[in-house]
């Protein structure tokens, strides 16, 4: 019997539907990823009160879900969501998908996708040779803090302690969203762009979400943030809302539509917040790596993308 490589990656939402999308194209298990990524917005939904289930029953759902007795079928499990009453949400559990015909891959080899909360993490404490995760919790993690600002998603690995971690990017999967600077138009109209060159002359307030203060700090670079002060969106308050109350600030953004409902000046932006492939180089195998060029097209080199 061959070996099954666990991958680790996330539970819900746009970095799971990336994965997804990436394994059907790669891996021809187009069938597997739009189950599971209708079933996962089904419940989304059901979760948000914008649609009523047919059964209210969450654990009549999961058991209808999650065919245990298939051994290539999706299990699903439960999580509280930090939604009004912390309800409970079907999330993405595990499949093994098995990976016949492969070049490279040893044969018998079958892939394990596990969900965790938070990928990277579990690679950190080498639970995993490979998984998926969203490239911001590199950056509020481990990147360290450099004058300079961090630009492209190729640097990644560059600014990463080998004594703080055997974790490294691999690639990204194009699924982009872009960390912003946006303004009122009073503070925009102080400079032509709204730019970190700007923000080296600015000093006052600076409004992120606070998970995002160590990101900020990596990506403007610290020379640019000297003079300024962060400030947070209170509790239920938009983000966009809080930003165009301190004049000026980072939030990410896709269209840029809500940003422009509050009045604000979309400026430049400053880093691709998207989902990326990472490896621990101290668990990799012949066969994760071949795994890993399976999962790519690429053999051991960083081939990341540049989308700026």
């Amino acid at each position: 019997m061959g070996e099954t490589i666990p991958v680790a990656i996330p539970r819900k939402g746009r970095p799971l539907e990336s994965v997804l999308d990436r394994l059907a194209r790669r891996l021809g298990v187009t069938e597997l990823a739009d189950d599971v990524s209708s079933t996962l917005r089904h419940e989304k939904a059901v979760t948000k009160g914008s649609l009523e289930s047919a059964d209210g029953d969450v654990y009549r759902r999961l058991a209808t879900y999650s065919a245990v007795d298939e051994p290539t079928a999706p299990e699903y499990t439960l999580v509280r969501d930090d939604r009004a009453g912390k309800p409970r949400r079907i999330v993405f559990d595990s499949v093994t998908i098995p990976l016949e015909g492969l070049e490279g891959v040893p044969d018998g080899t079958s892939l394990q996708l596990v969900g965790r909360e938070e990928p990277f993490r579990a690679l950190r404490t080498h639970e995993f040779a490979l998984g998926f995760d969203s490239a911001d919790l590199v950056l509020e993690e481990v990147v360290e803090l450099r004058p300079e600002p961090l630009e492209r998603i190729a640097d990644v690995n560059a600014r990463i302690d080998p004594a703080d971690t055997d974790v490294r990017v691999v690639t990204g999967l194009g699924d982009t969203v872009y960390h912003t600077l946006m303004a009122t138009p009073a503070v925009a109209s102080h400079t032509a762009t709204v730019d970190p060159a700007f923000l080296e002359s600015y000093e006052g307030e600076l409004c992120i979400v606070p998970r995002y203060e160590r990101l900020v700090q990596a990506v403007l670079g610290t020379r640019a943030l000297e003079g300024v002060e962060f400030r947070y969106p209170e509790t239920g308050v938009e983000e966009e809302a809080a930003i165009a109350d301190t004049g000026l600030g980072v939030y990410l953004t896709v269209t840029g539509s809500t940003a422009g409902e509050h009045g604000l000046v979309l400026g430049e932006r400053l880093f691709p917040s998207e989902t990326v492939l990472m490896e621990n180089a101290a668990e990799t195998t012949e066969t994760t790596a071949a795994v890993k060029s399976a999962l790519t097209g690429v053999e051991s080199e960083t081939a990341l993308s540049v989308p700026r």
